[in-house]
């Protein structure tokens, strides 16, 4: 298995000043968090330690699913940029959100949804160019989020040949169970634990998702990706670390 670590943890601070913490864990996989405040081009910095990477593009002012041209093409501008950092860090695989329906799109469903895959497969096309596989996550029960559906999301992406990444919490947040997230277009995963009722990004052994039955289905079915802690606080890293330790 493959444990790795998000930067989410440290989501609001510099790099340099703690990624020594991920090297002190001795972890081996880590997701970089590409956004401000490290929006310079940290590649020299990333490639000084000895990690493994994924990226996670812009999360903040992004909607490739964008009813405005102008602001789509911005937002697959950006997420490039993460592909492009990818391509100096030797990682191979970039996390991307599908978008969102804002209040005035109501109605507009359909529309909204053909942008969102116009974009996937615009990244996915860029991603083949350069050696590097966007993977689109699933959203949570949030209002205007795209792709909760896990089903929807995977047969689209299989239908156009791109990747998927499983956001465990997301999907607890939509009722669904262990069992029921699987899916073979699934290349990465996103960790965290909560009781169904919000995204909070728990500790895995706090919350009500049993990953001891997420980690047999997923070993059963031969997955191959990283497992990638997406938390709040090394507390909850650590925690988290442990609680895996011990299964």
């Amino acid at each position: 298995m493959k444990i790795g670590a998000s930067t989410l943890a440290i989501a609001n601070e510099k790099f340099g000043e703690n990624l020594g913490f991920y090297e002190d864990l001795d972890l081996k996989y880590i997701e970089i968090i590409d956004q401000y405040p490290n929006i310079d081009d940290n590649a020299d910095l990333l490639n000084s330690f000895n990690f493994k990477y994924t990226v996670h593009s812009p999360i903040v002012d992004i909607n490739i699913a964008s009813l405005n041209e102008a602001i789509r093409q911005t937002s697959i501008n950006e997420i490039k940029k993460s592909m492009d950092l990818a391509t100096k860090i030797n990682a191979d695989l970039v996390v991307v959100h599908p978008g969102n329906v804002p209040f005035m799109g109501r109605g507009l469903e359909d529309v909204i949804y053909e942008i969102g895959k116009k974009s996937i497969i615009e990244l996915g096309e860029y991603g083949q160019e350069i050696g590097v596989t966007p993977a689109v996550e699933n959203m949570p029960d949030f209002e205007g989020a795209m792709h909760k559906d896990i089903n929807v999301l995977s047969e689209l992406l299989e239908s156009i040949d791109t990747a998927m990444t499983l956001d465990v919490g997301h999907a607890n947040t939509l009722g669904y169970t262990p069992d029921e997230m699987y899916s073979s277009a699934i290349k990465h995963i996103h960790m965290s634990n909560n009781y169904g009722d919000d995204d909070s990004h728990l500790a895995l052994n706090e919350g009500s998702i049993d990953f001891k039955e997420v980690f047999d289905i997923f070993e059963s079915k031969k997955y191959n990706g990283i497992y990638m802690l997406e938390l709040t606080s090394n507390d909850s890293i650590e925690k988290s670390l442990e609680y895996i330790k011990n299964l």
